[in-house]
């Protein structure tokens, strides 16, 4: 049974820094991992994404601040956000690209959410 399991959010004040974590579990292997948020009153939109051939993308809005990092070992992605905005707060999902066998097909797995709060 796949399991994402998300950690590492909360609230932070304006310029703090956060470590989001995304563990996977019941899993074969991984072709892409990504982070998309929800703000308030906002569509689901996409952070960061390190595709097949390790090539990353970023959103424009957190470029220079964010960086997406995976540990094949540990089947876990990472989201390391800098210079925290009262813009970035939202709620943040991983969503990894993964098959449970070497013969099943790819399916795409989101995590449960993590709150992230960019306050004074």
């Amino acid at each position: 049974q796949v399991q994402l399991v998300e950690s590492g959010g909360g609230l932070v004040q304006p310029g703090g820094s956060l470590r989001l974590s995304c563990a996977a579990s019941g899993i074969f292997s991984i072709s892409a991992m990504a982070w998309h948020r929800q703000g308030p009153g906002k569509e689901r939109e996409l952070v960061a994404a390190i595709i097949s051939g390790g090539r990353i993308n970023y959103a424009d809005s957190v470029k220079g601040r964010f960086t997406i990092s995976r540990d094949n070992a540990k089947n876990t992605v990472y989201l390391q956000m800098n210079s925290l905005k009262p813009e970035d707060t939202a709620v943040y999902y991983c969503n990894i690209n993964l098959r449970t066998s070497a013969t099943s097909p790819w399916y795409s797995y989101w995590g449960q959410g993590t709150q992230v709060t960019v306050s004074s």
